[in-house]
């Protein structure tokens, strides 16, 4: 539709949620800031003496505060698309928060760390069980994994048919990836569910 000044009005970019989700201290907070266009809101808190026991971000972290709410970022993947990112708690006693969060999201972004995989099966159950789609990424500590992915894929139990890829939270183009992996995912699934 022209404006008075004769130029095309351009449609504002189709806002997508999608959650970063995953254990504790897996690099969800990470992967949000590292490729969010605007500073995080994050609701970073204090770990303190009385999370020792529940709170085991593992023997190589240096971790020192926790998500006690979520985060949340947003990134233009061009004029038409625009992802908001929600990254959940990685806590079991903050796990009544996912149903909110993932209420009009698209797909997901499990994050795992292949050295403590356990803490992983939560949010890989839930997807499973919500039927929303998602794609496991294996953050790569130190560029390194523990184990490789078809190890990975074969532990967590998770069929063919689920995107397993590995990134680098710290590194924007490889979130990027990662991100545009769940959104291909997603569109597939509108894609099947329409011809349906």
């Amino acid at each position: 539709m022209p404006t008075t000044t004769g130029r095309r009005r351009v449609a504002p970019p189709i806002p997508v949620k999608i959650l970063v989700a995953g254990g504790f201290g897996v690099g969800k907070t990470t992967t949000v800031g590292s490729i969010s266009e605007i500073a995080p809101l994050t609701t970073e808190a204090e770990m303190t003496t009385a999370g020792i026991g529940v709170d085991d971000p593992g023997q190589r972290s240096g971790k020192t505060t926790t998500t006690v709410a979520m985060d949340f970022g947003c990134v233009t993947i061009d004029r038409s698309l625009k992802l908001y990112l929600f990254g959940t708690p990685g806590q079991t006693r903050f796990g009544f928060m996912w149903d909110d969060l993932a209420r009009g999201a698209l797909g997901a972004l499990v994050v795992v760390d292949s050295a403590r995989l356990d803490d992983c099966y939560p949010a890989v159950d839930f997807f499973e069980r919500a039927g929303l789609p998602f794609v496991v990424g294996v953050n790569a500590f130190d560029g390194r994994l523990a184990h490789d992915l078809g190890a990975i894929r074969w532990a967590l139990a998770i069929g063919e048919h689920v995107p397993l890829v590995q990134f680098d939270a710290r590194d924007r183009l490889s979130v990027r990836d990662a991100l545009l992996v769940v959104l291909d995912r997603a569109l597939d699934r509108a894609t099947r569910e329409k011809r349906a």
